[in-house]
């Protein structure tokens, strides 16, 4: 046990779940999504059956995070720390949800690179007595990459004609008169 600012801290026997994805996209893509506010409320913690309404992303040691997904049966509050940032190799991060604020999961991320593309491996520490939730769990963080890789794919389609097209461009006009 350990006394910070005078709560009582009880620790808890943990379980790790790992959810591993490969994405065909460069490892600094796969990290800055997490950290874009903008693309990341279109896949972190984003519902089928909701609209993330919120997204706040202080991507620095010890910045906070804060993702709502307003849902049918109500508002998903998303709150975490970031406790390591190391572009574009590990993001670690403590984590609750409204459900279970009262002891913060660890969630930690590694990237990859491939020869093609990127392994992304998630590691989710959570206390034992949610056990019971551990196939949601997975199954959530499995929404997530899936998500991630809709987000990174729609990005290269949309980035790579307008490069072609830059490059195609530029020589002639360096050409003209």
């Amino acid at each position: 046990m350990s006394d910070h600012g005078g709560t009582l801290m009880v620790a808890c026997n943990t379980i790790t779940l790992s959810v591993t994805h490969t994405y065909n996209a460069a490892p600094c893509a796969v990290y800055d999504a997490w950290l874009n506010p903008e693309i990341a409320k279109r896949f972190l913690f984003a519902s089928d059956e909701g609209r993330v309404i919120r997204a706040d992303i202080e991507p620095r040691i010890g910045g906070h995070f804060l993702v709502i997904d307003r849902r049918p049966t109500g508002d998903a509050v998303h709150y975490g720390v970031f406790l390591e940032l190391r572009r574009p190799r590990r993001m670690v991060f403590c984590f609750s949800a409204a459900e279970h604020d009262h002891n913060a999961d660890r969630i930690q991320i590694d990237i990859e690179p491939l020869s093609e593309g990127t392994r992304l491996t998630l590691s989710h520490e959570m206390c034992a007595e949610w056990g019971h939730a551990e196939e949601q769990t997975r199954a959530g963080w499995i929404h997530v990459m899936d998500g991630l890789e809709r987000e990174l794919e729609a990005m290269h389609v949309i980035n790579v004609p307008g490069h072609v097209a830059q490059a195609s461009s530029e020589p002639s006009k360096a050409s003209a008169p």
